[in-house]
C-alpha cells in the first residue's frame, strides 16, 4: 500500500516509512532591525537580523513504537511539531526528536522559531517528506507567531500570520555587542497584548520598512543602523528597555552604526561593521561600557547570505 501525503488538491506518493536518523538546522536572529505594524489589514511585520547561532535538531524514528519523545523534555512545541507532521503524513512510527540550541530563550533571539524550524526539517528528513517553506509556515501557525528564519537572507515577514513578505536581500558581516536586561518574554504572551501605535505610526512603519529595503539593497549599513535605532525607539511604547538610552550613548561615544533589540525580548545590542579599520577598537570600547552598563556582555556575528537577491523568492537554509 502507498502512502500519501496531501499537496493541495494532488496527493503526491511517499516512501514507504522512516528509514534513518534525520537531521535540521536554524539559526536565531538578534531581535529585528525592524518590527511594528503596517496600515494594511494583516499589518503586524518584522524585518530579520540573521545571526550565527544555531538550533540543531535530529528525529531518530522508531517504526516498533507509536510513542513520541523530545530531549530535553521542555522542547513541548518541538514535540507537538513532530507529532503533527507524522500524523498529516499518516505514518505510524514513535521516534526520539533531540534539540539542541545555543541560542538563549526568552530573549527575543528566534530560539523558538529556530527550535521549531529545525525540528520541522529533521523530522522531514527522516520520513522522507517534502518540506518547503510554505509548508513549514502553513504547521508554524498553528502552534504560535514565529520569526522568519526559514529564509535565507534578511527578510520582511509576518510573524503572527507566520507569512513571507519579502526577501530585502543580504548585507556585509557585523557585529553587534549585545547585553541582556535580564528575565524573559513568552512570545504568545506578548503577542496578545494590544499595539499601541496610531495610525500616524503605522505611516512611519511604512516609511521606515521602504527606507530599510533601499539601505539593504544599497548595503548602506549607516542607514540600516539609523532606521534600527528608531525602531528601537518606537517600541518602548510597547516593551519598555530602560537600557535603550544608554546604549544609544555607547553607539554614539565607539562610532557604531546604531542600536538593535529584541522588540518582544530582553536583549540590546550596538552594531558594527567589521569592514571598519577602527573595528577592533571600537568593539573592545563597547563590550567595556556595556559590562559597566549590564554586567554582562555578547559578541554576536551577524550571517551574510551570497546570491540573495532583494524580491527573489527564498530557498531554506540547506540542513
Amino acid at each position: 500500500m502507498k502512502l500519501t501525503q496531501k499537496v493541495g488538491p494532488r496527493h503526491r506518493p511517499l516512501r514507504q516509512g522512516p528509514s534513518g536518523t534525520g537531521v535540521g538546522t536554524a539559526f536565531g536572529t538578534f531581535g529585528e532591525l525592524l518590527q511594528g505594524v503596517l496600515p494594511e489589514r494583516d499589518g503586524d511585520f518584522l524585518v530579520t537580523l540573521p545571526v550565527a547561532r544555531w538550533t540543531r535538531a535530529t528525529f531518530r524514528p522508531d517504526p516498533g513504537s507509536t510513542d513520541l519523545v523530545v530531549r530535553p523534555a521542555q522542547k513541548q512545541k518541538a514535540l507537538r511539531l513532530a507529532r503533527m507532521i507524522v500524523e498529516e503524513a499518516e505514518q505510524t512510527t514513535g521516534g526520539l526528536l533531540t534539540v539542541n540550541s545555543v541560542i538563549p530563550e526568552g530573549k527575543g533571539l528566534a530560539s523558538s522559531s529556530a527550535d521549531l524550524v529545525a525540528t520541522a526539517r529533521a523530522v522531514g528528513q527522516a520520513l522522507h517528506l517534502r518540506m518547503p517553506a510554505s509548508r513549514i509556515e502553513r504547521l508554524l501557525a498553528r502552534i504560535e507567531p514565529t520569526d522568519g528564519v526559514l529564509y535565507r537572507g534578511i527578510v520582511a515577514f509576518h510573524h503572527r500570520t507566520v507569512r513571507l513578505r519579502a526577501v530585502l536581500g543580504s548585507l556585509p558581516a557585523m557585529a553587534v555587542i549585545g547585553i541582556d536586561e535580564g528575565g524573559a518574554v513568552d512570545t504568545v504572551d506578548f503577542n496578545r497584548i494590544p499595539k499601541p501605535f496610531t495610525a500616524a505610526d503605522r505611516q512611519q512603519y511604512a516609511r521606515l520598512l521602504d527606507r530599510l529595503t533601499v539601505a539593504i539593497r544599497s548595503r548602506d549599513l549607516a542607514e540600516v543602523g539609523r532606521v534600527a535605532t528608531r525602531s528601537a525607539l518606537m517600541n518602548q511604547a510597547l516593551r519598555y528597555k530602560r537600557s535603550l538610552e544608554p546604549m544609544r550613548d555607547i553607539c554614539r561615544e565607539v562610532g557604531g552604526l546604531g542600536v538593535a533589540v529584541g522588540h518582544s525580548g530582553t536583549t540590546l545590542g550596538v552594531l558594527l561593521d567589521t569592514a571598519d579599520p577602527a573595528y577592533t577598537h571600537r568593539a573592545t570600547a563597547a563590550a567595556q561600557a556595556c559590562t559597566e552598563l549590564a554586567g554582562n556582555v555578547a559578541v554576536y556575528r551577524t550571517l551574510s547570505f551570497p546570491n540573495t537577491l532583494c524580491t527573489e523568492p527564498a530557498l531554506p537554509v540547506p540542513v
